[in-house]
């Protein structure tokens, strides 16, 4: 019997330079065996090194985007990432909770690479309120987790478990839930993540790689996660194996000439190099 490959959504925003954002998603999730979907949800101009500007996509305009998506197409999973504004925030979470989704990861997108902010300041709390709920896993890394919260951001493990337990009731409590805590902003060589569901505390294990090459990361993590939960893997093995993936391709990102700044982790390390 053929393996059924499954339809995995992103909804985020367009990155010109394709290292983060829709397109970044899209890699992720065609070179895990997904069949990717997106929904534009927000436009950037931006590159390796700075966004010059970002124009926000008409709420209505996000709204038809998903019915008429949904209207047709079984979604396995979907990935949630840049959305900017409250409107959209609202509008999306309409839509997911009229066509629900059986896995959402929500990477909860506030500054990008360079810097620059992807998500208004007034946005936080529409994002908390509304988002959260409809999410089965979070994705943030340490600083959006504080920001999340309003609370300092962890800078050590102790702190980390800390934070997603409180994180972990923030999200809703009907079905089983999971923050994915990224730790790559601990200071030192161990990046380690913390994985909780509200009883079990998994950590995963990791060392930094010396690059600048990290461009989309977040981006990359929480695609990946996407299609292997879309794929049928329970959450802790599909976090495992998403973490995995991104390493790799964090590893191989200098097989890459794109830009001088952040460059992009190398998507497709595996596929390319059979060729």
């Amino acid at each position: 019997m053929a393996t059924v490959i499954p339809n995995v959504l992103t909804i985020a925003g367009v990155d010109p330079s394709g290292g983060a954002g829709i397109l970044a998603d899209i890699k992720a999730m065609s070179a895990l065996g997904g069949y990717a979907c997106a929904i534009v949800a927000a436009l950037t101009a931006q590159n390796t090194k700075r966004v010059t500007h970002i124009s926000p996509v008409p709420p209505d305009f996000v709204a038809a985007q998903m019915q008429t998506l949904f209207d047709d197409v079984s979604i396995a999973a979907a990935k949630i990432g840049m959305l900017g504004q409250v409107p959209i925030i609202r509008v999306v979470a309409e839509k997911l909770i009229a066509n629900p989704v059986p896995h959402v990861v929500l990477d909860p997108v506030m500054v990008a690479k360079s810097g620059d902010m992807l998500l208004e300041t007034d946005a936080v709390g529409e994002l908390r309120e509304a988002l959260l709920p409809v999410a089965t896993v979070i994705t943030p890394n340490l600083p959006e987790a504080g920001v999340l919260v309003d609370r300092r951001p962890p800078d050590n493990l102790r702190e980390m478990r800390k934070m997603a337990e409180i994180l972990r009731e923030a999200m809703s409590h009907d079905g089983r839930r999971w923050v994915f805590l990224k730790g790559g902003h601990l200071p030192g060589s161990e990046t380690t993540d913390i994985l909780h569901d509200g009883d079990v505390m998994i950590e995963l294990p990791g060392k930094r790689i010396d690059t600048p090459n990290t461009h989309g990361t977040g981006c990359t993590l929480s695609a990946a996660l996407a299609t292997l939960l879309g794929k049928g893997l329970e959450v802790p093995n599909a976090a495992e194996q998403a973490k995995r993936y991104l390493v790799s391709a964090i590893a191989h990102s200098g097989e890459l000439s794109v830009g001088h700044g952040h460059g992009p982790v190398h998507h497709f390390h595996e596929l390319w190099a059979r060729h």
